[in-house]
């Protein structure tokens, strides 16, 4: 009989530890030949720290399992609906300009005011646009002559805040108010006067936004001077000391 050679356990061992290896080691390269390439890799935080480049090779055999958290039972509260049906109050207030429009009920045609009864109304509100937020105030003023006298006389033209010009102080108020409080340029309000079919030239802004400013100067100055004559002032610390200028030694 042919003598078989005997395997020491250490020896199976270390063939059993060299076979894992080769295995993980196909496996990685499968992966990175056919397989979808990921940054993500599996290391198992309770081995010991190994060389540069070894846990690449260090493939678990079985992924690991996904966190889970538990999520307590809870019961929402549902807001009672507005019982009037009126959503008026939801999303605008008194300072919005309201079209009332009334929609005709196709059942009342051909019927006499005393065939049928209005019992109530539903309400329901649309956000809309218009061309243009401007308006165009004319003001017309008569002129007479009176028989008696034969004298001619017309009242005078509303005085505005800068004299002689066609801009009303609203108009003034509400582009210094789209400019520093909205951040919207002088270019940008030009193309939407445009749009809106008012046709005033880009330096005519640019002229009355200084005018305009230059009126609010007395208000700045008396502003400041009542700052200044209080006793106690108070201020916002700066976070640091500007570079300039610099400390007096």
């Amino acid at each position: 009989m042919a003598s078989v050679d005997t395997v020491s356990k250490d020896q199976y061992d270390a063939l059993k530890h060299e076979n894992v290896d080769l295995r993980r080691q196909l496996d990685w390269l499968r992966r990175q030949v056919f397989g979808q390439k990921s940054e993500k890799r599996f290391i198992d935080a309770g081995a010991e720290q190994a060389v540069l480049g070894e846990g690449f090779l260090a493939i678990p055999e079985v992924t690991p399992p996904h966190k889970k958290s538990r999520v307590e039972a809870h019961e929402r509260e549902h807001k009672p609906k507005v019982p009037t049906g009126d959503e008026s109050a939801l999303f605008f207030d008194d300072k919005v300009p309201v079209e009332v429009i009334s929609v005709p009920n196709p059942e009342m045609e051909g019927l006499s005011a005393d065939q049928y009864e209005v019992i109530g109304e539903k309400v329901s509100h649309r956000l809309a646009q218009r061309p243009g937020s401007y308006v165009i105030l004319k003001y017309v003023r008569q002129v007479i002559k009176r028989h008696d006298t034969q004298a001619i006389s017309t009242p005078a033209a509303p005085a505005g805040v800068i004299e002689g010009s066609r801009a009303d102080v609203s108009f003034l108020a509400g582009m210094l108010i789209d400019k520093f409080r909205y951040h919207m340029p002088l270019y940008r309000q030009h193309q939407r006067l445009s749009g809106a079919g008012v046709k005033v030239s880009r330096a005519w802004l640019t002229l009355m936004a200084q005018s305009a400013i230059s009126l609010l100067e007395p208000i700045f100055y008396a502003q400041m001077a009542s700052i200044r004559a209080n006793r106690v002032k108070l201020m916002d610390e700066p976070r640091s000391r500007p570079a300039w200028p610099p400390r007096a030694r």
